[in-house]
């Protein structure tokens, strides 16, 4: 069994910044991407931000150059910082990964996803 464990999140003004932490346990062999979707009301879960585990990291663009994301592979986790917040980035964040898990006699890539975490911004 692998978790994605998520922490952060919350409420804050415009202009204000939040970090969102996930961490990934259990039975894990490798794990290639991680990264963080979001979902706002109405609206199509998408992607916020990912990190490979060869350290290549991609981001929409709404949040370019406000969002950064972190990982470390050691610890299998991966935060992501968000500055110069918008009421715009309100949503539920979802930790996602692509782990590599042993089952019985063989090993297997499976898609994981954390429980989600509201972020509101106010205006």
């Amino acid at each position: 069994q692998v978790q994605l464990a998520e922490d952060g999140g919350g409420l804050v003004q415009a202009g204000g910044s939040l970090r969102l932490s996930c961490a990934a346990s259990g039975s894990i062999v490798s794990i290639s991407a991680m990264g963080w979707y979001r979902q706002a009301p109405g609206k199509q879960r998408e992607l916020v931000a990912r990190s490979t585990s060869g350290g290549f990291t991609n981001y929409a663009e709404s949040v370019v150059g406000r969002f950064t994301i972190s990982r470390d592979n050691a610890k299998n986790t991966v935060s992501l910082q968000m500055s110069s917040l918008k009421p715009e980035d309100t949503a539920v964040y979802f930790c996602n990964a692509g782990i590599i898990v042993k089952e019985t006699m063989r090993f297997v890539a499976r898609e994981y996803w954390g429980q989600g975490t509201q972020v509101t911004v106010s205006s």
